[in-house]
């Protein structure tokens, strides 16, 4: 039987990321063939849409596929009719990213885009953003699926399982990444491989590590090999920690359990190279000009120092396991519906599904080390709380979130970042600034 063409939206296609998830379309066109790929931004990003977006063709020409990649401003035309659509986008671009990491910093507290303040302000801006285009998908494409890695991640799921109809799953780059290490610890191949992770977006622990049916987990533990990223300082954990912690926590988890060291670190870095926003424009930059050769026809190796490597990789086997219902376990921010008993139903977290044709299937975990549980909790909360106040302007509770995050030192901190961070943030959150 033959299968059917597909239509997908990227939303925030000028994104330097496109280049791996058009890679990703190409190697899988045969079992997903993709006839329509549209790629949207907004006039800010244009020019960088145009770029990604030649590169995009030229690399679907080289492989001699009839995929049509067509690039556009208008995202009510590229979302009608899709299958799928992807989203992929940063509101305020790199500019606010800058100022979600150095206001913290300036309280002492620290400044990272996901997580913290930082984070915080990052969905306040996203979540009524990512809301508007669920409008459009449950108008003009009812039935598509939509996958979200806009960070942070796990925030935007929730607020879209919240608020809106739309059949979302959101996804990151970081279990995909523990898997690929995993892999290459033991000389095995990924298939080979089944780790398992408890929590939240970007606040996971790996309980298990299988490698052809056999645990590793408490190998690892005792190795001290690091599991982490380019865009996380990767400082050493402490052996009796771990040993005792009896899971491996991802790189997120280093601003929790070593905060003091974060923080100095950030400090040291704004005086020498900036923030992390400073790094990634420079390595934007870069990238952006490979892209514009016109006789690169490929991605270029040089995009996985972005900080985001295998994000594509991840929803493009998301995207294939939905539509060929392969029945394979991947790890997904998906609604709790009672997985951690411990956390809402409508909390978004972050565990093992099996992928069908119908959604993905969470797997209860085997354990739940007890002394995460308040961690993940209190997390949870502060997020819910930022989903709230994104959607209401509400400046009250969007203080209680910031208060009640665990890495905000209390209420003489929380109010005046608060107001601060609001302040910075005006032409993004017009919610908070009514009459």
């Amino acid at each position: 039987m033959e299968k059917k063409a597909l239509k997908v939206a990227v939303i925030g296609g000028g994104s330097s990321y496109t280049p791996e998830i058009v890679e990703g379309f190409i190697k899988k066109y045969d079992e997903m063939p993709i006839r329509e790929l549209w790629l949207v931004d907004i006039e800010e990003g244009r020019h960088k849409l145009e770029i990604v977006g030649e590169l995009a063709k030229r690399m679907v020409e080289q492989a001699g596929l009839p995929m049509e990649v067509k690039l556009t401003l208008n995202r009510r035309e590229a979302i009608a009719g899709a299958d799928f659509v992807t989203t992929q986008i940063r509101v305020g671009l790199l500019a606010a990213r800058k100022r979600d990491e150095h206001i913290p910093i300036s309280y002492d507290v620290i400044g990272q885009e996901t997580t913290g303040p930082g984070g915080m302000f990052k969905a306040l801006r996203t979540v009524p953003v990512i809301l508007d285009i669920c409008k459009d998908i449950e108008e003009l494409a009812p039935n598509a699926w939509m996958l979200n890695f806009t960070n942070p991640a796990g925030i935007v799921t929730e607020a879209v399982q919240k608020h809106t109809k739309v059949k979302t799953v959101g996804l990151c780059n970081s279990p995909i990444n523990f898997q690929k290490f995993l892999a290459k610890q033991y000389g095995v191949t990924e298939r080979e491989t089944l780790p398992e992770f408890v929590g939240i977006n970007h606040l996971h622990w790996v309980t298990a590590a299988y490698v052809n049916g056999e645990d590793k987990l408490g190998e690892m533990i005792g190795s001290g090999k690091e599991y982490t990223a380019s865009n996380v300082k990767a400082f050493d954990w402490d052996a009796d920690f771990l040993s005792s912690l009896g899971a491996i926590p991802t790189y997120y988890l280093r601003y929790f359990y070593m905060t003091d060291t974060m923080l100095a670190d950030m400090k040291e870095s704004i005086a020498k190279n900036g923030t992390r926003a400073d790094v990634v424009s420079r390595v934007e930059g870069e990238l952006f000009e490979l892209y514009k050769d016109v006789n690169l026809k490929e991605k270029p190796k040089q995009l996985e120092q972005r900080g985001g490597a295998y994000y594509s990789e991840a929803a493009v086997n998301l995207m294939h396991s939905l539509y060929t219902d392969r029945r394979d376990i991947q790890t997904l921010n998906v609604r709790n519906n009672g997985i951690l008993d411990f956390l809402p139903d409508d909390a978004s977290i972050e565990v093992n599904c099996v992928v069908t044709g119908q959604g993905p299937i969470p797997i209860p975990p085997q354990r739940v080390p007890e002394h995460i549980k308040g961690l993940i909790h209190a997390v949870k909360t502060y997020e819910a709380m930022t989903v709230e106040a994104a959607i209401t302007g509400d400046r009250g509770v969007a203080l209680q979130a910031m208060v009640h995050h665990p890495l905000v030192p209390g209420i003489a901190v929380a109010k005046p970042m608060l107001n601060d961070m609001l302040e910075a943030n005006r032409d993004y959150l017009p919610n908070f600034f009514r009459a």
